[in-house]
């Protein structure tokens, strides 16, 4: 790497990944061609990238297998299956099924939540809408993830709403206390009284009348644009929201305010605009099947320390690298294509002109 913020060259995935040392990558995250998707031409030269299902979660596994010797962090693909004669190939299935007996270790995969392709579901089937994120890791806690920094404000107080039942059908609250019956406190505060649910705890959101804050604790929430990225500060990049929040039991005595997280964790279900105009970049078009940079944000801000290093394998028109230089993250990738190749550096340049150069 050097002095160089990234680098895309023309490699095969499998031997580039191969090639980087062991534990030099925090974030791998791209999409790999989807088995018999398309033949994805070079010059009207077949490459061999469309694969049968069998044969592609076999290659797959030996991406995972490359990628996860290189990577210390998460390592994660979006994938999906393909219906044909009315038959789905279940290929992320399949793929995380032998990644699982290959010895990988598997996270519970995110889902990629868009609006699909009219007519992608056939004469008889539901529009498809989702894609699979299949990911792993080396076992145990990942060496950094920041789980909230896409999160929003919580909205409920903690012992509020949110609770679930365990096996015995007890029902217990975020801290596994029960509130069935009696009262269970944190740290002195009643968070029940006389059996009723926790969500009797009231959250109370704003400031007196003076601008002062409103019994309890502040927060400046980060708050990306409508266009969903850039650095803080710059046109069309991360805003920042006074949140004032106070909790206090119904019927209790007044505690003075409660010190709440700033963000909740955002769950596994990513939403993200595709189509024209919402990609975050026109060049990403030139790509047969691009993603949106929404995606590949909530990845690379989640998942990859700032100043960290984040790679995709199958690089197309350069999104994982644009978001990851935007965002303050070094990259390293490639592309089996020349076009594609030629295609990141225009899009990085494009992102980052008077920033970050070239290889």
């Amino acid at each position: 790497m050097g002095d160089e913020r990234w680098i895309v060259v023309q490699a095969d995935a499998v031997e580039f990944l191969r090639a980087q040392p062991a534990d030099s990558l925090d974030l791998v995250f791209g999409s790999p061609p989807y088995e018999q998707a398309r033949l994805y031409l070079e010059n009207g030269t077949n490459m061999g990238i469309s694969r049968k299902t069998d044969e592609w979660v076999a290659w797959m596994v030996e991406v995972y297998k490359a990628a996860s010797v290189a990577c210390k962090g998460l390592v994660a693909f979006v994938v999906a299956g393909q219906t044909r004669q009315y038959r789905w190939s279940a290929g992320p299935a399949l793929l995380m099924a032998e990644l699982h007996r290959a010895g990988l270790n598997l996270r519970n995969p995110p889902i990629f939540s868009r609006v699909g392709i009219p007519g992608s579901g056939g004469p008889d089937w539901l529009r498809a809408d989702y894609e699979w994120i299949v990911c792993t890791s080396r076992p145990g806690r990942l060496p950094w993830s920041d789980n909230t920094a896409c999160g929003h404000p919580p909205k409920w107080a903690p012992g509020g709403e949110m609770s679930h039942r365990q096996s015995n059908g007890a029902r217990v609250n975020q801290w596994g206390h029960p509130i069935d019956s009696g009262a269970t406190t944190v740290d002195g505060d009643d968070i029940t009284s006389g059996g009723k649910r926790p969500s009797h705890r009231e959250a109370n959101f704003g400031h007196n009348g003076d601008g002062s804050v409103k019994g309890g604790h502040a927060r400046d929430i980060p708050r990306r644009s409508a266009n969903g990225h850039g650095p803080a500060g710059s046109k069309g990049g991360t805003k920042t929201t006074r949140l004032v929040m106070t909790t206090k039991p119904r019927g209790s005595r007044d505690n003075g305010g409660y010190n709440i997280p700033a963000l909740a964790n955002p769950g596994n279900i990513i939403e993200a605009n595709v189509g024209g105009g919402v990609m975050g970049d026109p060049l990403c078009h030139d790509n047969e099947a691009p993603f949106p940079e929404k995606l590949a944000e909530f990845f690379v801000l989640s998942f990859a320390p700032p100043g960290g290093l984040v790679s995709d394998v199958f690089s197309g028109s350069g999104t994982t690298a644009a978001v990851s230089v935007r965002h303050g993250r070094r990259f390293v990738g490639c592309d089996l294509r020349a076009s594609q190749v030629e295609l990141s550096h225009k899009r990085i340049r494009n992102v980052t002109p008077d920033i970050f150069t070239a290889p």
